[in-house]
């Protein structure tokens, strides 16, 4: 068994230094920090990428390290990123930028239009990385006068980020002719990394094609096995029905069950989906806090203090059956402990606190009908574009 199989294998890797990135300026700081000083290679998967101010800084970059001579592979999917314009395409392959679209609408082998790139991933020299759910666009960034969404990722350097960056070479549509980064290499660096900064990571990857459901599996655990406190941060927040049943078995034996959702949303007909179940969170004793300040579009839990996941799956079952989703499990008290401290301040200073009083006793006999048949569509959507699905 190679060594790659063998770090895929044991789940959780140790010799890892991560942080937690809040979305905005941070990050794009970060990403382009990153780019600027890669050495061998850059690899990015994105679910959207735009040529505005914030795309554009991240293409100049990305010509910069191809003229240096590193070798950079961007694919992107081929319909969320549908808007980037020809032009900057063209800018950046003769740069020297490998460009990719996955599954382009009709030209794909299945026509498998639900599923989705859906990751947001970055690895550097195949070392170092950034897992998330933002976004290559201004609504993620910070502007003059408008603050970026609220989002998440986490930068990671070490074993975790090799297998990173052996999944994006895999993902690749054709065979990688710049030869890998070895095993050698990656273990020299991770001896860097002093031992007191070891974090617990393990790659997690849903592909329901492809018969990967390790993330929907991580929340099943997580939710099965809990036993002080859940905390969950998530911008599309329509759980299946396997799922609500363990929330509600949690709440039952004693867990404290907290959900932060967007109170002001991109998806219009999503929230009123979401809030179509408000009535079942609250008979269930899950505090709902809604944020305020701009859209929320962060996908991070932690459970008991001492776990936690990052990445790009909402909980719902688009995620769970149709699109193509990365995340980061982290199993380090310390890095849950701050993690719970920051969603704590989010909640304390940014949220409004979701009641039978100030909520469902308001609600009319309408919106109640328009929260219904949101929840139905949006149901029946995902039914329609996964139907045909074939696992391989």
């Amino acid at each position: 068994m190679s060594r790659i199989k063998k770090l895929i294998h044991v789940g959780y890797t140790s010799r890892n230094r991560i942080e937690m990135v809040r979305g905005g300026s941070r990050f794009f700081s970060r990403l382009l920090q990153l780019i600027e000083t890669a050495n061998h290679s850059v690899h990015l998967q994105f679910y959207i990428f735009l040529d505005d101010d914030t795309g554009n800084r991240v293409i100049r970059s990305l010509q910069a390290a191809a003229a240096r001579g590193v070798k950079v592979f961007l694919q992107l999917d081929a319909y969320a990123s549908r808007e980037l314009s020809q032009k900057s395409v063209d800018a950046l392959r003769e740069a020297g930028v490998q460009v990719r679209w996955f599954e382009p609408l009709f030209k794909s082998r299945h026509f498998y239009f639900g599923r989705r790139l859906h990751h947001k991933v970055v690895v550097v020299d195949g070392f170092r990385s950034l897992v998330g759910g933002i976004n290559i666009c201004d609504r993620y960034n910070d502007l003059p006068g408008d603050p970026a969404w609220l989002d998440m990722a986490v930068y990671c350097e070490g074993e975790a980020a090799y297998i990173l960056y052996h999944i994006c070479r895999k993902m690749w549509p054709e065979k990688i002719r710049q030869p890998a980064i070895t095993w050698k290499e990656i273990d020299e660096a991770c001896s860097s990394i002093p031992q007191t900064d070891w974090k617990e990571v393990r790659v997690r990857q849903n592909d329901w094609v492809k018969r990967k459901v390790q993330i929907w599996r991580s929340y099943l655990e997580a939710f099965s096995h809990s036993e002080k406190e859940l905390t969950i941060m998530c911008s599309y927040f329509i759980p299946g029905l396997l799922y609500r049943r363990k929330l509600a078995q949690a709440v039952k034996k004693g867990v404290r069950v907290r959900v932060i959702l967007a109170g002001i949303s991109d998806i219009k007909m999503a929230k009123h989906a979401e809030r179509f179940l408000y009535d079942w969170m609250l008979k269930n004793k899950i505090a709902i806090f809604e944020y305020q300040e701009t859209v929320l579009h962060a996908k991070v839990a932690t459970c008991d203090g001492s776990w936690t996941t990052v990445g790009s799956y909402n909980v719902n079952n688009i995620s769970a059956y149709a699109s193509l989703e990365l995340n980061l499990d982290i199993r380090n008290s310390a890095f849950a402990g701050s993690t719970v401290d920051m969603m704590e301040s989010i909640i304390r200073d940014h949220c409004k606190e979701i009641t039978p009083e100030n909520y469902l006793n308001k609600v009319n006999f309408f919106t109640r009908v328009w929260q219904r048949f949101s929840y139905g569509f949006f149901n029946t959507v995902l039914k329609l574009f996964t139907f045909y699905f074939r696992q391989e």
